[in-house]
């Protein structure tokens, strides 16, 4: 692995993150390091998704912020003022569970037409596992006490609030089958 899309994803992540959102960063690198652990599971897409898991929050950095909606503003800057690789976008945009919380904002169409969902559902699913099992400040938790975090943060009630609400079983289903795959790979 050549780490070059490593070196550049992180570069980017830290220069938009670092000192605007400093929380933001410290949970992205977290959820990069949780990347790490996936490596042998995803294969020659480990440099790809340590990439996607550094940079998924990316759109939150307050001068990327076009639409307000993270997962497509982070990915049409990486596609359009960095021509990333089109996988990379995919997985930033789409990732953990995208699609459901655009349905809340009126984005889906917008989402699913310029960046549709990636093929490969269990680098999806990686991704989202990396997310979720990850605290605003890096560290490792579990997927229940992710949501619970997120959900008492926001808000049962609010936009995000439904939307945890919605994504929840398929949040949790992810991690199953991610922590499935881990258990099962042989040592």
């Amino acid at each position: 692995m050549s780490q070059e899309l490593w070196k550049w994803a992180r570069a980017v992540a830290e220069e938009e993150l670092a000192l605007s959102l400093p929380e933001r960063w410290v949970h992205s690198q977290g959820v990069a390091r949780r990347a790490t652990e996936l490596a042998s599971l995803v294969g020659n897409d480990a440099e790809l998704l340590a990439s996607a898991a550094v940079l998924h929050d990316v759109g939150y950095a307050p001068r990327l912020a076009v639409t307000g909606f993270h997962p497509l503003d982070g990915a049409s800057f990486l596609r359009d003022v960095h021509h990333a690789d089109g996988r990379l976008v995919r997985l930033v945009a789409n990732h953990s569970f995208a699609l459901l919380e655009a349905e809340e904002r009126g984005f889906k169409e917008v989402l699913e037409t310029a960046f549709p969902p990636l093929e490969d559902q269990f680098l999806v699913d990686a991704l989202v596992w990396c997310d979720m099992t990850t605290t605003p400040g890096g560290r490792i938790t579990t997927a229940r006490e992710r949501v619970a975090e997120i959900a008492c943060r926001y808000g049962a009630a609010s936009l995000v609030g439904r939307f945890i609400g919605r994504a929840t079983p398929e949040i949790f289903a992810t991690v199953a089958r991610v922590e499935s795959a881990q258990v099962a790979q042989p040592r």
